[in-house]
């Protein structure tokens, strides 16, 4: 789910001038589900997966995060338990926002603090958005949904297609499927992990039929 569509480039930048970035490998866990909250995060660089974890082990992607991004905001400022992990995909670099650091660059610029408020609120839109796809909608309006919603300003979105499965609740053949499809039609390049959207307006056509 793409938050920052309409919100200035670089917005949350001032989170990391004054806090040093931590380094991250692939594969690492940044934080766990049900864990308390005691800061978020601020990508840097790289890219991040959030995702639930079922008591049977089954997961399901709830997003993935590009650089300049922020992540697990939610639990942070509810204080309650997290509702999903986050993982590193790539090597990535992180900044962790605690209570003191919000404080202080709320302080400095109020503007900031509106902007954070439109930020929870898009998130609380778009997961209620996703229940609604995931629970009435067909595999193509899913797919298509999730790769708009997903992607960056070039068009871009960085992810697999078993992550795709897994965010809109179908096989990974049906979403290789539908990939192909729109591959054929030029709707989109697919790619090593990467998928270019070539006419993002039919697949927005898609999406509103």
């Amino acid at each position: 789910m793409n938050h920052e569509l309409d919100f200035p480039a670089g917005i949350w930048e001032a989170f990391a001038r004054s806090r040093p970035p931590v380094r991250c490998s692939p594969g690492y866990l940044i934080y766990l589900q049900d864990t308390q909250a005691t800061c978020f995060y601020y990508l840097k660089s790289g890219q991040v997966k959030s995702f639930i974890q079922s008591e049977d082990g089954a997961e399901r992607v709830l997003n993935v995060y590009a650089a300049g991004s922020l992540f697990g905001e939610a639990s942070f400022f509810d204080e309650l338990p997290r509702v999903s992990s986050a993982v590193a995909v790539v090597p990535c670099e992180i900044v962790p926002i605690d209570r003191e650091l919000v404080t202080q660059e709320f302080a400095r610029n109020p503007e900031l603090a509106l902007a954070m408020m439109k930020y929870l609120a898009r998130t609380v839109r778009l997961l209620s958005g996703q229940v609604d796809q995931m629970a009435f909608r067909p595999a193509r309006w899913r797919v298509a949904s999730y790769l708009l919603t997903l992607a960056g300003r070039d068009g871009t979105v960085s992810c697999t297609q078993d992550d795709i499965a897994a965010a809109v609740s179908a096989s990974r053949v049906t979403v290789s499927r539908v990939l192909n499809e729109f591959a054929q039609r030029g709707w989109v390049e697919l790619g090593y992990r990467a998928i270019d959207l070539r006419e993002p307006d039919r697949l927005k056509e898609l999406c509103n039929l």
